[in-house]
């Protein structure tokens, strides 16, 4: 809630809510905190968790329905919709404490997009989930090397009937609307607008990827996460995930970048901020 209080010089605000500082773009003091290393570590930890539950289901999935024969047997793309979604739901809410719970490096750009993090910490939290990422695959393969690479080890690829272009709009549209969530559940002034209504921020984000995976499996197995597709890619190593590869990266990086322009310059309105009021300029 914000109130707004005019006088004959023009307006002003009284914020019942603290926006944080932007983050610095180059911060080398950083590097000197444990705090900082401790974030990197959660941020591996959790992304290799987050491959290693889902691509097992995704394997799990395809098995059941090749040793059964059933389409319909296995828990299905709404199955595996929830896995990703139930596991981003726990991770971020395990993890959003310690390093704010990107565990995408979409994500992450978004909000050092909107001056969330330093150069520095998005960089090194991307590097960070990608390792995470070929090591959660890596142990799924180690573990079930046979059913791993003959169900495809869960790369994503766009899928046949599907052009490029529908593949990448799926990606950018996908990523924004996760994104936009994250943006929207963290905001702080929502939450002092709506402190008496109990949300747990990691439950909206958690449904996002959920939905979203409803709508983009049968186009390219849902991205929206470049470091999900980079470790499935790294250790599945075959030709079709890395023709696509692109994709995974350009898609999730546009969508990223448009929820933070969204967000920061239009529902925030940084732009009015940035040139002035409008109230105070009747001309406008």
């Amino acid at each position: 809630m914000v109130k707004d209080m005019e006088g004959s010089g023009g307006s002003f605000s009284a914020k019942d809510y603290h926006d944080p500082p932007p983050a610095p773009l180059f911060d080398a003091v950083e590097l000197t905190k444990w705090s900082f290393y401790r974030a990197l570590i959660a941020e591996f930890i959790a992304t290799l968790l987050f491959l290693y539950v889902t691509v097992l289901t995704v394997i799990g999935y395809k098995h059941q329905v090749e040793s059964s024969g059933d389409a319909c047997a296995g828990v299905g793309i709404l199955g595996i919709a929830w896995a990703f979604g139930g596991m981003i739901f726990i991770l971020v809410y395990c993890t959003a404490g310690i390093s704010g719970g990107h565990i995408n490096p979409a994500v992450t750009f978004g909000l050092f997009l909107a001056r969330k993090v330093s150069l520095v910490r998005a960089v090194l939290y991307m590097v960070a989930q990608c390792l995470g990422a070929i090591c959660g695959v890596g142990l799924v393969k180690s573990f079930q090397k046979h059913y791993y690479n003959h169900y495809g080890g869960g790369a994503n690829s766009l899928q046949d009937g599907y052009s490029t272009g529908v593949g990448l709009g799926a990606e950018i549209i996908g990523t924004f609307v996760l994104v936009y969530t994250v943006f929207s559940a963290t905001d702080p002034k929502r939450n002092a607008r709506d402190s008496h209504v109990p949300v747990l921020a990691p439950l909206p984000i958690g449904f996002a990827v959920f939905m979203v995976h409803l709508a983009t499996i049968p186009i390219t197995g849902t991205g929206i996460n470049p470091a999900r597709s980079f470790g499935a890619a790294v250790i599945l190593n075959r030709s079709k995930p890395w023709d696509d590869h692109w994709i995974f990266w350009v898609g999730p990086f546009i969508g990223a970048a448009i929820a933070a322009f969204y967000h920061q310059f239009i529902l925030r309105a940084g732009a009015v901020k940035a040139l002035g009021s409008f109230r105070s300029n009747p001309t406008v």
